[in-house]
C-alpha cells in the first residue's frame, strides 16, 4: 500500500501572518505557487545579466507606456503570488502601492530560466494562463532563444512561438516596438 502524503495549502493571507511572525528570514527567497511556500533558486550572474538588459531596454523603450516592475510579486489568486522576473504593467498613479498588481494589469510576464527552465514552463506557465495573463515570455539561457506565449485558454496557450537569436520579437501590447532576441539573451 503506497503512503499517502498530506499537504497544507495555504492563503496569501497566512503566506505574510508567517512572514510577519518571522518564520521567514529576510533573505530568504520563497513565493506562494498554488497554496504551495517554494523556495526559489538563488539568482546567478547570467541570469541577473539577462534581467537587467531587459530592465534597460523595456525601460528605455516603454518606458512612458508602462510600469517596469522587477522580481516583485503579482497577485494571481487567495493562493497564488508568484515574483516574476520582469512584469510591464499597466500605469497607475500610486505604482501598485495599495495592493500587489492582478492579472487583467499585466501586460508582459517574462520568467528567465537558466536552471529552472522545466519548472517554469511546467508548473508556472500553466498557472499563469489559468490566471489570464494575456502574454508570458520565457527566456531559455541554456539553449539562448525566448518561447513567447500568447491567448490564455484553461491551463495552457493557444498559441506558442520560438524566437531564436538573430530575430526581433515585439509585445503584443506594444507592437509598434521591436527587441532583438540577442539583446535579450546576450
Amino acid at each position: 500500500m503506497a503512503l499517502q502524503l498530506l499537504r497544507r495549502k495555504f492563503t496569501i493571507a497566512e503566506y505574510y501572518q508567517m512572514a510577519e511572525a518571522g518564520i521567514f528570514l529576510a533573505n530568504d527567497r520563497v513565493e506562494l505557487i498554488a497554496g504551495e511556500i517554494i523556495e526559489m533558486s538563488p539568482i546567478g550572474s547570467r541570469h541577473a545579466a539577462c534581467v537587467d538588459r531587459l530592465n534597460r531596454l523595456f525601460n528605455r523603450l516603454l518606458a512612458s507606456r508602462v510600469i517596469v516592475r522587477v522580481q516583485n510579486p503579482i497577485r494571481l489568486s487567495d493562493r497564488s503570488e508568484p515574483q516574476p522576473d520582469l512584469t510591464l504593467l499597466q500605469p497607475r498613479p500610486d505604482f501598485y502601492a495599495e495592493a500587489h498588481p492582478q492579472p487583467a494589469e499585466v501586460l508582459l510576464l517574462v520568467e528567465v530560466s537558466d536552471t529552472t527552465v522545466e519548472y517554469d514552463r511546467e508548473v508556472k506557465i500553466p498557472l499563469y494562463a489559468q490566471a489570464g495573463i494575456v502574454e508570458v515570455w520565457l527566456v531559455n539561457l541554456p539553449e539562448a532563444y525566448i518561447e513567447v506565449y500568447r491567448h490564455p485558454a484553461g491551463d495552457r496557450y493557444l498559441e506558442i512561438h520560438r524566437w531564436q537569436r538573430g530575430q526581433n520579437i515585439s509585445i503584443l501590447a506594444f507592437s509598434d516596438v521591436s527587441f532583438a532576441v540577442n539583446d535579450i539573451v546576450g
